[in-house]
């Protein structure tokens, strides 16, 4: 059964294949805003060796802490992988707060799903997961956005208890609770 962990080095080689999905959909180049467009510019040269791959997990985890050194328009984060025993399905970012541009296009929580694991559910069930998580770090409702032609990411949305609040940027903007 797949559930939340922190990153680790143990899935290794399938984020590497679900990294290569990601290219293969045009993910990671220099226009890709996401997470993973981000992260593959900044380490994805390192990711071929163990040690590389370890210092990019180590920075994963470090990221959460409120005093870890980043750049002045970064807030902390807990990423999360959704993992099933050795094999990586996708990624969840839980954002401890807003800053003006989170609050228009990015919101608290971000995921994604690697492309083979697609139309399984586990971006609704990771959602879930994730809420209680958000709750522990003191986010009440968490801003979550998509694309407003993203139809199956806004049911996922819906499912955790998303409600629309509006459209701002080619984002839908929803307020989930975090706590039933």
């Amino acid at each position: 059964m797949p559930e939340l962990v922190r990153p680790t080095t143990r899935v290794r080689e399938s984020f590497l294949a679900a990294m290569a999905e990601f290219r293969a959909e045009g993910r990671g180049g220099a226009d890709d805003e996401s997470m993973i467009g981000s992260e593959h510019r900044a380490y994805g040269a390192t990711w071929q060796t163990p040690e590389g791959f370890a210092v990019y997990v180590c920075a994963l985890r470090a990221d959460a802490a409120e005093d870890a050194p980043r750049p002045d328009w970064r807030v902390p984060c807990t990423t999360l992988w959704w993992v099933e025993g050795p094999d990586y399905l996708g990624r969840l970012a839980i954002r401890h707060r807003l800053t003006e541009r989170l609050l228009e296009v990015g919101g608290h929580i971000g995921y994604d799903v690697r492309p083979s694991a697609c139309r399984r559910g586990h971006a609704t069930a990771m959602l879930r997961a994730a809420l209680p998580v958000a709750a522990r770090l003191g986010i009440d409702e968490a801003l979550v956005t998509c694309d407003t032609d993203n139809v199956a990411s806004r049911k996922v949305i819906e499912s955790a208890g998303g409600v629309l609040e509006d459209e701002r940027s080619g984002k839908l903007r929803f307020w989930v609770p975090t706590t039933a």
